[in-house]
């Protein structure tokens, strides 16, 4: 049956492939486009390719209001947590506003007390794969967090905690549209740089999947889109592979490589899907865990769509783009 949905903050880059995959979705119909910057205008406005048949775009109170069955807030962190959130409605937070449930934890990590800090706990924190959706209002994974706890959640009882260490690579999209100095070409060609070291938002939320904490540590990578972590960690048990398969054997948006294959950020840039490999350092037998994904795609909209599906009943993989091609 036809869902209709309402994106807030559609011109933003998880705004954008958010609209794209319910544009290709045959079971939702795109009824309000919310964005401030853009209310009143037509869908060329963002992009010229959007023709005339899409409802014109309205301000994200507006958008809010328009009644729909499904609602992505598109927004950031600080104004998605104050966003009154509509009753009977599946809601799904493409920003951080509500994957921690501890609220002390905001002013810490993401510099802000939240303002409905009581709410928090009737938002469900939803990976598919591992943290099925569990109730309307839904918590999307942030990209870093995504790709660890693919990578080391099904693992987590068979390893050493005070051994594991996530170091990530992600696209320059991940910053968001909005210009900031670390994203000028200038400083992003040609170089690769660390970034929030020790301190960034999604180290709280991996902790909050796994159980334990980890040593995380994020880079920019001079490219449009795509995140790699490698993650290490020193296994207690032998049998990592088997919990790995046994994770991902019905999981159509993630693959677990087979053995001496490594993920490779051109086979999932653009796509919603996730690749997972499992090594063995020869050396000091510690287990190398890797996942690679488009942090638009499996780390955004993309996982946005999916839990959108699983809460509405519709088939998971509905508007996600799963299918490889060769370039």
């Amino acid at each position: 049956m036809l869902s209709t949905a309402a994106i807030l903050g559609c011109a933003g880059y998880a705004g954008q492939e958010t609209l794209d995959r319910v544009l290709a979705h045959p079971e939702l119909e795109p009824i309000a486009l919310g964005s401030d910057s853009l209310a009143g205008q037509a869908g060329s406005a963002l992009d010229l390719r959007l023709d005339g048949d899409l409802p014109a775009f309205v301000s994200n109170e507006e958008a809010l209001a328009a009644g729909a069955d499904v609602v992505f807030l598109c927004l950031g962190h600080e104004e998605a947590a104050a966003t009154p959130i509509p009753r009977d409605t599946v809601v799904i937070d493409l920003s951080g506003a509500h994957r921690l449930k501890e609220p002390a934890l905001y002013p810490e990590w993401y510099g802000f007390e939240h303002p409905q800090p009581a709410g928090l706990d009737a938002w469900s924190y939803a990976l598919p794969e591992l943290f099925p959706p569990a109730g309307p209002l839904i918590a999307n994974p942030g990209c870093y967090a995504t790709a660890a706890l693919l990578a080391l959640g099904p693992l987590a009882e068979a390893l050493n905690p005070v051994s594991a260490v996530v170091d990530a690579k992600s696209g320059v999209s991940g910053a968001g549209r909005e210009p900031k100095a670390f994203s000028h070409a200038g400083f992003v060609l040609e170089n690769l740089s660390a970034y929030r070291v020790g301190a960034h938002q999604h180290a709280p939320e991996i902790a909050q999947g796994l159980g334990f904490s980890v040593c995380f540590v994020p880079h920019l990578l001079p490219i449009r889109r795509g995140l790699l972590v490698t993650c290490y960690a020193q296994a207690t048990d032998d049998d990592l592979r088997d919990r790995l398969e046994d994770a991902y054997a019905t999981a159509p948006a993630v693959r677990l490589l087979p053995e001496g294959a490594s993920p490779e950020l051109a086979r999932v840039q653009g796509t919603d899907g996730a690749e997972v490999a499992l090594f063995e350092d020869r050396a000091t037998g510690r287990a190398i865990v890797l996942c690679a994904l488009d942090n638009l795609g499996k780390g955004a909209a993309g996982q946005a769509v999916q839990n959108a599906n699983l809460a509405l009943g519709h088939e998971e993989t509905l508007g996600l783009r799963l299918q490889g091609v060769l370039v």
